[in-house]
């Protein structure tokens, strides 16, 4: 017998505002760029209703950078002032005029020696509107670009998502716990603890190719996410669960077979079960499935639960379905499942989820093939050579190309291809690098790093190219940076590297070895611990301004540091969070990758479009 909870939650979207947010841009612009093909009737998705996310940190001896979020939907015409609370005592403003560029500001009149509290109103018309939620830096507070965050004691961290559980427009966290058994546990934007879901007996199983059918984040698997699936202003969070789960009010699932498996809707403020719906069992034969969770709006309104699903055979070979549903606040509901079955379709390590075409509506995308919303096949690589590969982006590389482009790697193709830059809307292939004989190119990264050229630079190991020209700008491999993850960071639109633990910039007109790229922080000067694969538990538009912040824990796992810039800006855009296809990105894990927008953000990039959405 199953034991499940439901709970009837009555829920609104709200925050329905015109989209006419303007932005502006600090770099002088090179070039238009072209507008994907928008649908007629295209519908705004739904998204979350956020606040300012203001954060200081005390970026000198004696200075406080505070940053805060513009939305996707402001007014053109927004500006803000920041005002300072010492000690407790009165609201003071800092700036002179409206602050009508980037969204960040320098005190430098502080007494650091005291508690400071920030917080910052929205000026509409010359009316100040109502004032955010403060930020408080405490007295004598360390030098240094980090958020720091309490935890319960417990085990190492693989990865954290977010999503705003509690409705107060801020991010919370959900973090894994890597004991045995496995457990899940659920902080509040302040470090608050919410809530623990021990994952039971079925999660002691920990292989990576073949893990328990409980088991979460082993090898490039991952089998949680958070988002707000009925849009209520409260996130939930999506668990593959199996008999033993126990969840956060003390209630626990129980089934006679350890190997079925269930997709369940988790409470975000409680941990309590909401609702759950059966993994398909077609290979139940061959054992549970392990699984990569990601969400996407799949007919343009409604957010849907992806699961990319596989187990392995005797013969070693792979079953293989992906399947969606959604989350009405009240039932589960199975959209569609697609089997692999034997068609030749590529799969990777991680899954990607976005709207390739530009109508308003999200594709699931894998590095050999991509699904339509409905679930049926849009394309196939497989017939221009591509196999299985590590790693692969989705993103407007190229500005003056319509739409976006797709750029993948190989994994020991007999044909010697080794990277590979396509259309994404179609998967008409644009450029192939192929060597003689095999090698397994792990490693993939898109971004712009060389404003030089036009659009941005990809690379693995055999040099930076220039995707637009399939140009080779940095032949020196011993030259050109790792090919790990990007960070925007100091303030331009440029693309910084997150690689093991550093913050680095490279410099194209002085390159310098790939292992000795110019520093701009050590991450574990702060206290800061590596994840999976060297990497942070999180990357994303957490707080502050459009600039990305990177989560880890300290070695004792009792603390989440949450790395944010302390570089001043004067670009101004909307929060990464509000783009569709960057907020997707945050959902997913796999063998954690860059996110990206829907637009070309980089040097020369134009001001992009307001999003097509409603909070």
């Amino acid at each position: 017998m199953e034991t499940f909870t439901r709970v009837r939650v009555a829920g609104a979207v709200v925050g329905l505002l015109a989209a006419t947010a303007g932005f502006a841009l600090s770099a002088t612009t090179t070039h238009a760029e072209e507008p994907p093909p928008v649908a007629a009737q295209q519908t705004a998705r739904p998204m979350e209703d956020l606040g300012r996310g203001v954060v200081a940190v005390r970026s000198s001896s004696t200075s406080v950078l505070v940053g805060w979020r513009l939305l996707g939907l402001d007014p053109s015409g927004i500006g803000f002032n920041v005002y300072r609370s010492t000690a407790g005592g009165a609201w003071t403003k800092l700036n002179g005029s409206v602050l009508t560029g980037g969204t960040n500001f320098t005190d430098s009149t502080a007494n650091l020696a005291q508690s400071n509290a920030y917080r910052v109103t929205a000026v509409l018309n010359g009316a100040e509107q109502q004032p955010s939620t403060a930020f408080t830096l405490s007295a004598n507070h360390a030098e240094e670009p980090v958020v720091r965050l309490p935890l319960r004691a417990g085990g190492p961290v693989k990865f954290t998502w977010t999503g705003d559980l509690d409705g107060d427009g801020e991010y919370d966290y959900v973090v894994d716990r890597q004991t045995s058994p496995q457990s899940i546990e659920a902080y509040k934007s302040d470090g608050t603890f919410l809530w623990e879901v021990d994952l039971g007996p079925n999660s002691t199983n920990q292989d990576n190719i073949e893990p328990g059918s409980a088991t979460i984040d082993v090898g490039h698997w991952d089998g949680v996410t958070v988002y707000d699936f009925n849009s209520d202003g409260f996130a939930e969070v999506a668990l593959k669960i199996a008999d033993g789960v126990t969840f956060g009010d003390g209630q626990t699932w129980t089934h006679a077979d350890d190997d079925r498996q269930w997709v369940a809707i988790l409470d975000g403020r409680t941990g309590a079960l909401r609702n759950y719906a059966g993994i398909p069992q077609n290979y139940l034969a061959d054992g549970p499935v392990a699984v990569h969770f990601g969400v996407g709006h799949l007919d343009g309104t409604r957010p849907s639960l992806v699961a990319s699903m596989k187990n392995r055979k005797d013969n070693g070979d792979f079953n293989m379905m992906i399947g969606a549903w959604t989350w009405s606040g009240q039932n589960l509901t199975q959209q569609w499942v697609w089997h692999r079955g034997a068609t030749d379709a590529p799969d990777g390590h991680n899954i990607r989820i976005a709207d390739v075409d530009g109508d308003g509506t999200d594709e699931i995308a894998h590095i050999g093939f991509v699904l339509n919303g409905d679930g049926t096949m849009r394309y196939n690589l497989a017939s221009q050579g591509i196999i299985h590969g590590d790693r692969f982006h989705i993103a407007d590389m190229d500005p003056a190309n319509p739409g976006l482009e797709g750029y993948g790697v190989q994994q020991n193709n007999p044909s010697g291809l080794r990277e590979y830059y396509y259309d994404a809307a179609t998967g008409q292939m644009i450029w192939k690098h192929t060597l003689s004989g095999t090698a397994d190119v792990g490693r993939g990264m898109a971004g712009d790093v060389d404003p030089r050229f036009p659009g941005m630079e990809v690379w693995s190991f055999d040099g930076l190219y220039n995707a637009a020209q399939n140009k080779l700008t940095e032949p020196d491999t011993s030259l050109r940076p790792w090919p790990q993850l990007g960070l925007w960071w100091d303030g331009d639109v440029s693309m910084e590297l997150l690689n093991a633990g550093k913050i680095e910039e490279w410099d194209p007109l002085n390159p310098t070895p790939t292992g000795s790229l110019p520093r701009i922080e050590s991450t574990w000067n702060y206290g800061a611990v590596t994840a999976a694969q060297s990497g942070p538990t999180l990357v994303g538009d957490l707080f502050g301004d459009w600039r990305e912040e990177a989560v880890y824990t300290n070695a004792a796992y009792d603390q989440l540091i949450v790395f944010t810039t302390d570089k001043p800006s004067s670009t101004r855009l909307y929060t990464l969070a509000h783009n569709p296809n960057y907020r997707n990105g945050m959902c997913v894990k796999g063998y954690m990758q860059s996110h990206h927008v829907d637009y070309y953000l980089g040097a020369g990039m134009t001001t992009p479009p307001a999003p097509r959405i409603t909070y």
